[in-house]
């Protein structure tokens, strides 16, 4: 394989297929994603209903992988909910953290994705009882973890996140809200400016970012907006077609601004 053919591409197939077929070991700075949750959104082309102990080795033959393409000083972010439910709540948070652990990956942070909005409550459990009430969860999780060191290291100018940017990304509570506009285009999109304060916050220009499960294409969109690399990988022909034209759409506006600039 040429080195960094599989840059700035869009890959179609299983996850573990893709990265197995095209990313060389040890390649990638970033990776961030956001698997499905198993609670029945209806994918394209994904059982989002998995028994939850399928589930799991699903999960964790995934990091596996990741853990493979990762450079030493590489890190992952991952997107999950606290819990997914199985007949009863599972707690999805603490298994992936688990898994990476017992992979060996080194454990950075969590990250609390405040959502903001409460969707209309159908279900409150045992209604002005204690009984058996029910809460809900506005909320989700960014688990960080790093490679084998938690250094990464890069060229110095090469850096560009700014101070105010790097005050308010280093607390842990991020009050974000959902992405709406793609959902005709996806089920489970998520914003742009999650995707935005995990690349200016771990990663320098010119990284290479990895999303296994690209989706809507937002980790490569903002990759392209930042000046990062990026390698895409879904196994719905439906949504690469989306996310390529996007960020095709997206490279061509910078082009144009850039145009415009020295004129």
């Amino acid at each position: 394989m040429m080195e960094h053919s599989f840059v700035n591409q869009f890959f179609f197939g299983d996850r573990i297929e893709a990265m197995q077929q095209n990313i060389p070991n040890n390649s990638i700075d970033l990776i961030i994603t956001s698997p499905p949750y198993n609670v029945g959104i209806d994918y394209d082309n994904h059982n989002d209903l998995l028994p939850y102990s399928d589930y799991l080795t699903f999960l964790n033959n995934t990091w596996i992988e990741c853990k493979r393409v990762l450079k030493r000083d590489g890190r992952i972010a991952i997107n999950v909910p606290s819990v997914t439910a199985d007949g009863s709540y599972q707690p999805l948070f603490v298994d992936v953290t688990n898994q990476l652990r017992n992979l060996g990956f080194l454990m950075r942070c969590d990250i609390l994705w405040y959502k903001q909005a409460i969707s209309k409550r159908t279900a409150w459990g045992s209604w002005q009882s204690p009984s058996n009430p029910h809460v809900v969860q506005p909320y989700e999780f960014i688990l960080v973890f790093s490679k084998e060191t938690k250094t990464h290291d890069g060229e110095k100018h090469k850096i560009d996140i700014t101070k105010d940017e790097f005050i308010s990304f280093s607390n842990s509570f991020w009050d974000i809200k959902p992405e709406t506009q793609l959902s005709k285009f996806h089920p489970a999109p998520f914003p742009e400016e999650l995707a935005y304060r995990l690349i200016k916050f771990y990663s320098y220009q010119d990284d290479i970012v990895l999303d296994p499960f690209g989706g809507s294409g937002t980790v490569a969109n903002v990759a392209v907006k930042t000046n990062r690399r990026f390698v895409y990988i879904d196994n719905s022909e439906e949504y690469l077609d989306f996310a390529k034209k996007r960020v095709q759409n997206t490279i061509e506006d910078m082009r144009c601004n850039l145009f415009t600039q020295t004129l």
